[in-house]
């Protein structure tokens, strides 16, 4: 038997049925990505294997350097093929890593390889790979168009021209839309926020307050839905951010508090344009960045140098979102963790912010990037489920820079009918095909279509 068979990860009989006759052929709506919209609108020609899978990849990466690769074959000068050599070495040794399922599902889904990848034939796979590289249906679009998306949400600063969604529009079936991720111009701690301000052309905390609402105007009006915010802690506090905004202006530095009232201030005016509007926000929380200072230094950020935090984050979290709901501008928001202990604190915040007519206003976000694996996976929708409200939930997403990372729904799929087949198995659920069925459409494409209006 094939290792990527028809029935992988699936291990009952309801479990096989849930995923081949409700999920498997529903569409992808991808509200959470970082592909680029300039490689999508330049229907991006990739140089061999190398580029598409390792490229940017820092999850590979990181087990690349845990397995003792020297940093020439990652992120270095070292040819292509050596790079794809190096990751055919490790990639056998990531047992129990979803790396493992991700790489072995992208070879077999895009390029019909169906044994697992070693240095054993590593020729062979690096030939085919390339050849159906060389073919159109094989530059970024048409991997897309492979992929059965139905959008994407790519995730964009405010200054963004939007110059390539605009090129997009109209050039290409799959939607293509922003997403406002402020984080620039949240973040008055970090040595890049001047340079941003004045990038901005904001030079007063009134100027930065219009300019903020321009700019998600503008994004409004070429098709943005949703807003993402990276935060490493939920900052809530009721100093005053323009003191602190002048006072940064300034050059001086802010002790935590005053950072956390600018913070909070802009965070506050931000959701309200959204909730105006009808967006989602998405809350990103508890990543500890940048943690290895000399590779920063070489590398930059996003390349496989961050970890969980460990944060006590209910208080704040839930001062800000009631400072919102008692301002009666509560977005739909959707709220990450990346440390899994803290997945029973966000789906009881969850329950105390819900409210009609929306169908699961408030959101307990997917397994978020360490948490993306099959326990991570589960112990979000478990712990969701235990204490609200499963059916409702808006399901995967990629978040990913990789135009073949696609198949990580179809893992999300096969995991999610494998935990509710396994409940119906056990008798802890009936055997009801009309409930169960319109769950797994939903939670796999209804609920994200119905949330987001895209």
């Amino acid at each position: 038997m094939n290792f990527i068979h028809e029935n992988f990860m699936l291990q009952g009989e309801t479990a096989k049925k849930l995923y081949h006759n409700y999920a498997k052929g529903l569409p992808i709506i991808d509200y959470h990505c970082h592909l680029s919209p300039q490689m999508i609108a330049e229907n991006h020609r990739f140089l061999n294997i190398t580029e598409l899978m390792l490229g940017g990849d820092h999850y590979k990466w990181r087990v690349m350097r845990a397995a003792g690769i020297d940093e020439k074959y990652i992120t270095g000068d070292a040819d292509d093929y050596d790079k794809f050599l190096k990751w055919a070495q490790v990639l056998p040794l990531c047992i129990g890593n979803p790396l493992y399922h991700w790489t072995h599902l992208e070879l077999k889904r895009y390029f019909d390889i169906d044994e697992p990848l070693t240095p054993k034939n590593v020729d062979a796979v690096w030939q085919r790979c390339n050849d159906l590289l060389q073919r159109e249906e094989f530059y970024a679009r048409g991997l897309i168009l492979q992929s059965n998306i139905e959008v994407i949400c790519t995730t964009d600063d405010p200054l963004d021209s939007l110059e390539y969604h605009q090129k997009l529009k109209d050039s290409f079936d799959v939607k293509i839309l922003p997403a406002f991720r402020p984080d620039k111009a949240v973040e008055i701690g970090k040595e890049t926020f001047r340079p941003y301000m004045q990038k901005m052309g904001v030079s007063t905390y009134e100027d930065l307050c219009i300019k903020i609402k321009e700019r998600i105007a503008y994004f409004h009006a070429n098709g943005c839905r949703i807003s993402d915010h990276a935060l490493e802690y939920v900052p809530f506090s009721t100093g005053n951010g323009k003191q602190a905004f002048e006072k940064a202006m300034c050059g001086k530095p802010l002790t935590r508090a005053e950072e956390d009232s600018y913070k909070t201030e802009i965070l506050l005016l931000c959701a309200g344009e959204y909730t105006r509007l009808g967006w989602a926000m998405q809350l990103h929380i508890g990543a500890l960045r940048n943690n290895n200072t000399p590779m920063f230094h070489l590398l930059g950020p996003d390349t496989g140098y961050d970890c969980a935090n460990d944060l006590c984050i209910a208080d704040a979290l839930v001062r800000f979102l009631d400072r919102l709901e008692s301002w009666d501008c509560l977005p739909k928001t959707i709220l990450y963790t990346l440390n899994p202990k803290d997945n029973p604190v966000l789906s009881t915040v969850l329950g105390s912010f819900q409210k009609a007519p929306f169908y699961g206003k408030l959101q307990f976000g997917s397994g978020w990037w360490f948490n993306d694996q099959k326990d991570g996976m589960v112990g979000q929708m478990t712990s969701l489920a235990n204490v609200g409200l499963l059916s409702t939930f808006v399901g995967m997403l990629t978040d990913s820079r990789s135009f073949i990372s696609y198949p990580r729904h179809e893992y999300f799929r096969r995991i999610l009918c494998n935990l509710i087949g396994g409940w119906v198995d056990n008798g802890e659920y009936p055997c009801d095909e009309e409930y169960l069925s319109r769950i797994i459409y939903d939670i796999c494409y209804g609920n994200a279509k119905r949330y987001f209006g895209i």
